[in-house]
């Protein structure tokens, strides 16, 4: 249960004709919220100092209208929705403030060039920069059960690692790097083995296995859109197939994304909408 992009490069729909009407502006509340931190933390020419420093103050002005005090009305257009959700919802703060702590880590990571030591170190990553947007959305539909919360769990963490995947020949070039040290070691791949020149058959074999890691979890959050009703579980069955979508067209790629991003576009829409069709509990 990714939030995406209106006017961003992302792969799924949010606020979609498929969300309950009812729910639109509390989910554009939460994701305006999330976006405007990722532009903080990622947008524009500003320092790693100056990122954290808005960060800083985007996180008390979140702690301000989460206690009912007056905020600094620099991001007016995102805390009084926001604030208004949290109101009627009882929206809970601790995602919102594991999805700061999240963006915050970017920046410290990426301006130190610190390196993801092992899978499990990347995963507790994506634990605050990818699930409480999940379990965000399950709270405003009333889903609070721990099975339900786990699955969502599981498709928000593969939705995370599929974007890395997805993006390795825009991340590097950034020195953005989410490929765990451990497996690089595994693979006996090194950093230059992702270069847009460098053909690496290890290399390949290492996105290999963290697409498969990646299936895996998306295949065991899958029942979560099965058994959502209406609309939602609809619009998940989309998010879903979304994502392994993106997973087939990078191994058919080769398994080399650091050579170019492969994209969702306009044609693979029929073949979602089939497949989502399709689904069962089996996924």
């Amino acid at each position: 249960m990714q939030l995406s992009s209106v006017g961003h490069d992302e792969n799924f729909p949010v606020a979609s004709w498929l969300s309950p009407p009812t729910l639109r502006p509390a989910v554009l509340a939460v994701y305006h919220f999330a976006r405007t931190a990722d532009d903080l933390a990622d947008e524009g020419d500003d320092t790693a100092d100056a990122r954290l420093d808005n960060l800083a103050a985007y996180r008390a002005d979140l702690l301000a209208v989460a206690n009912a005090q007056p905020h600094s009305s620099r991001w007016r257009a995102v805390f009084e929705p926001l604030a208004q959700t949290i109101r009627q919802h009882q929206l809970p703060l601790q995602p919102l403030l594991d999805l700061l702590d999240a963006f915050d880590q970017d920046v410290r990571y990426t301006a130190s060039g610190t390196r993801y030591a092992s899978q499990t170190e990347l995963l507790d990553y994506c634990r605050r920069s990818a699930n409480p947007v999940g379990r965000l959305l399950l709270h405003l539909y009333g889903i609070h059960d721990p099975a339900l919360v786990a699955q969502s769990d599981q498709i928000c963490t593969a939705l995370q690692l599929i974007n890395f995947w997805q993006d390795v020949s825009v991340d590097v070039p950034r020195q953005r790097w989410y490929i765990p040290q451990d497996s690089m070691t595994l693979f006996g791949v090194t950093e230059d083995d992702f270069q847009p020149d460098r053909p690496s058959p290890s290399a390949s074999q290492l996105i290999a296995h963290q697409l498969a890691l990646a299936r895996a979890m998306m295949q065991q959050g899958a029942p979560l859109a099965l058994a959502l009703p209406g609309r939602v579980g609809w619009e998940l069955r989309l998010v879903v197939q979304g994502g392994l979508r993106v997973l087939e067209k990078i191994q058919r790629q080769g398994c080399a994304p650091w050579r170019g991003r492969v994209r969702s576009s306009a044609v693979d829409v029929p073949l979602l909408l089939w497949r989502a069709l399709c689904m069962r509990q089996t996924a």
